[in-house]
């Protein structure tokens, strides 16, 4: 995996997400129970951005209409949205956060 370094481990309290550009990509970058997850940026029922939905439980949630997505493979887990949002590569360097948009998956 190659990958563009996005964070500091450190600034990434845990439940919580922020959202980072990767090569013009926006990604939601979020920790949950200790680990570092990449997915889209926009929730797939809405352009809203899911960075600033909450965070629990391996899932972000959409703040607009409330559809949770799992961190690790982009599905929702209810309505409204019925489509996953793509997941991306995360390595950890040291304290580098590290991203790889060019691994998506959906």
């Amino acid at each position: 995996m190659t990958g563009v370094r996005v964070a500091s481990l450190a600034d990434l309290a845990d439940d919580t997400a922020v959202q980072v550009e990767v090569d013009g990509v926006p990604v939601c970058l979020a920790r949950s129970g200790g680990e570092v997850f990449a997915v889209g940026d926009r929730c797939s029922h809405a352009d809203v951005s899911l960075s600033e939905g909450d965070v629990e439980d391996g899932a972000v949630e959409c703040w607009l209409h409330g559809s949770r997505f799992d961190l690790r493979t982009g599905a929702p887990s209810g309505l409204p949205a019925n489509r996953p949002v793509p997941t991306y590569p995360v390595r950890i360097e040291g304290d580098d956060v590290l991203v790889d948009v060019s691994g998506a998956t959906a």
